[in-house]
């Protein structure tokens, strides 16, 4: 079996699992969490173990359109990490050329021939294209073998978190829990996905060995799990 890159899915989680806080995606954590009373306080400790994460960070091209990275005043500046997003209409010309200048690489992958990043010509841009869907197994090893990647940090969505967990390409999670209950059957959450229905979907659920706990302060919860 060909080696991939080690994944580690690190999410910031309500209790009740939501990683959004609401069904629109005007509803964001980020935003939302800063204004209210007993989640502002202690939401920094999020933003200071994200620091701390893997040299390669794994996303979507629609959170990062949600963060504005298609506009003038990208907030993407990380000098020293390199960004794998997953992304077939949501980033502009003007978007993939903002991720370019702020990342040390921009590995882009897409299933559309006439994305906007075929535009560019930037060294610190790789497109990996797949003519139909993505083959996440095989993207992994790519990156590895290809490109010298060993470890990702998987920040993506809740429908991608499941097909990458139920296609076994996550190794651990690093999973901060806000002391909130969100709530709403529509609201993502940290892992979305088709619904299991017969035993043999049992076969989709990932056991989980806790390694450590770290009680942050203002109520915050650092939980880290191997993916068995």
């Amino acid at each position: 079996m060909k080696k991939r890159t080690f994944n580690t899915l690190f999410m910031l989680s309500s209790v009740d699992g939501k990683i959004s806080t609401g069904k629109i995606l005007e509803r964001d954590v980020d935003k939302d969490y800063s204004k209210i009373k007993g989640l502002k306080e202690g939401l920094h400790q999020y933003y200071d173990l994200e620091k701390r994460t893997d040299f390669c960070s794994f996303n979507t091209g629609l959170v990062m359109a949600k963060i504005g990275v298609n506009t003038d005043h990208s907030p993407i500046n990380v000098q020293s990490c390199s960004f794998v997003i997953l992304d077939g209409k949501h980033l502009t010309k003007n978007g993939v050329q903002n991720l370019i200048n702020g990342t040390k690489k921009l590995y882009l992958v897409t299933t559309n021939k006439k994305h906007p990043a075929f535009e560019i010509r930037d060294e610190k841009l790789v497109i990996i294209h797949y003519p139909k869907q993505v083959d996440f197994s095989d993207l992994f090893e790519k990156l590895r073998s290809k490109y010298g990647v060993k470890r990702i940090t998987v920040q993506s969505g809740g429908t991608l978190n499941s097909i990458l967990i139920r296609e076994g390409l996550i190794d651990r999670v690093s999973l901060v829990i806000a002391p909130a209950l969100i709530g709403g059957k529509e609201t993502p959450s940290l892992v979305d996905g088709d619904n299991l229905i017969s035993e043999r979907d049992l076969k989709n659920i990932k056991s989980l060995k806790l390694l450590k706990v770290n009680k942050l302060k203002k109520s915050y919860l650092h939980l880290i799990y191997q993916v068995l």
